[in-house]
């Protein structure tokens, strides 16, 4: 772990906010040159404290309307491989993020569709039928806000 100063927590919780803000403007924002700024954002990628500042869609603006949990418990009988549940699983494109988890269920899903119909379409026809899919229990987002994190603000 690296020490963070203040300067580098502020930095964090501005591309928290954004991450699509330049080394420029964060450097003016907070007193620094753009080259400072930028050496301490990749030091903070380096550390693994930031990992890719990617674009996050809206995905209810793209029609996905419906975002469902689902925890998946991999069936004992057959006794399918992690990598070949998690690279059938991933190549579905609803399926949002794939995290394999301890406890009731062995994976949990993150999974958008248009609407419900769409969702028991998904469930039934592509993530019922990979290598391995034993029980699932779903549960539907109603909402969702989108907290500070650790560092605040």
């Amino acid at each position: 772990m690296i020490a963070l100063d203040e300067i580098d927590r502020r930095l964090i919780r501005a591309l928290a906010r954004d991450a699509t803000q330049s080394a420029s403007a964060l450097g003016r924002r907070f007193g620094l040159s753009q080259p400072a700024t930028w050496r301490r954002i990749r030091r903070l990628e380096e550390a693994g404290i930031l990992r890719g500042r990617r674009l996050r869609l809206d995905a209810e603006a793209l029609g996905f309307g419906v975002t469902v949990f689902l925890g998946v418990k991999l069936a004992t009988k057959g006794r399918v491989s992690l990598e070949d549940f998690e690279r059938a699983v991933s190549a579905i494109p609803e399926v949002q993020t794939v995290e394999h988890v301890l406890g009731l269920y062995d994976y949990r899903l993150r999974v958008v569709a248009r609407d419900l119909p769409d969702f028991e379409r998904v469930l039934r026809r592509r993530i019922m039928t990979l290598p391995g899919a034993g029980e699932v229990e779903a549960n539907v987002l109603l909402s969702e806000e989108r907290l500070p994190g650790p560092l605040g603000g």
